[in-house]
């Protein structure tokens, strides 16, 4: 791996907003469930950003998810989501993978290993712009196992051509990537799906859920569920793991796609966590 210089820094970079029913999202009673007094409710459309976390360490740099792919609407186009999960164009607005490398002045050759939470299609949309022969490309072995099952192009949200072929190195359960960046695995949304947690020096723990946990809405407790999620019972198992972790180290939970959070984070290139 090549080294950096600095010591260790932690960027979110903005990885394209989609849009969706928040139901997919949040199954609650009220907000994305109506009772029959409200059945003439509109739906709970509203944004569901996507991010990637980029971590400088003297052991060089680690690159989490690549979020989703500028060819959405066309790449999408065999599976439908790009009818329930359209991305915005805004011009003014947070860009995709390559734009947020390239504010840092990276590119992907300078990414040394790549974690994938899972391999649905708005967080390995960009795995093979890394398919470059130096950065190391890491999932759980049970999402690996997991996808070789799938018949066809497609299926729930596995896109087969986002990471067929790669040289997808395989994860078993919990594990260090370096000292002070980790991964523990959360599954449940899919069969390997796995969270980030970071140990900062100065800003202190930080854990990205990833979609383990989609929203602060679903964090509770108690823990509330989602429409995609492959096992009910694992995946709530998953969020009282990270919960144990959570108050034995006080750390900050990001979650997988909360738009509201996400206002208070520092985003790259305007800001780091160190």
């Amino acid at each position: 791996m090549t080294a950096t210089d600095s010591p260790m820094k932690l960027h979110v970079l903005s990885t394209g907003v989609m849009e969706c029913d928040h139901t997919w999202l949040l199954l609650q009673a009220g907000n994305t469930i109506t009772d029959r007094q409200h059945k003439d409710k509109p739906a709970a459309w509203g944004e569901a950003p996507t991010h990637a976390v980029l971590i400088e360490t003297p052991e060089g740099r680690i690159l989490w998810d690549t979020g989703v792919p500028r060819d959405w609407e066309k790449r999408w186009e065999p599976t439908g989501f790009q009818n329930f999960f359209p991305v915005q164009e805004d011009p003014a607005g947070p860009g995709y993978l390559d734009t947020a490398l390239a504010d840092l002045e990276l590119t992907p050759e300078d990414i040394d290993i790549l974690v994938l939470s899972h391999l649905h299609f708005d967080h390995a949309a960009n795995a093979k712009m890394f398919e470059n022969g130096k950065t190391r490309i890491l999932a759980q072995a049970d999402e690996i196992e997991g996808v070789k099952g799938i018949e066809g192009e497609f299926a729930g949200a596995h896109l087969v051509s986002d990471f067929s072929g790669l040289p997808l190195e395989p994860v078993h359960g919990d594990a260090e990537i370096v000292p002070g960046v980790s991964v523990i695995s959360t599954p449940g949304h899919t069969w390997g799906t796995m969270s980030l947690r970071v140990d900062l020096p100065e800003d202190g723990t930080k854990i990205f859920t990833s979609d383990a946990v989609y929203l602060g809405a679903s964090w509770g407790p108690p823990a509330i569920g989602a429409g995609i999620v492959w096992d009910s019972v694992g995946w709530l198992e998953s969020v009282e793991k990270l919960r144990r972790i959570q108050e034995q180290t006080g750390a900050e939970m990001i979650f997988g796609h909360d738009a509201e959070q996400r206002k208070g984070l520092t985003l790259a290139p305007d800001g780091f966590y160190s």
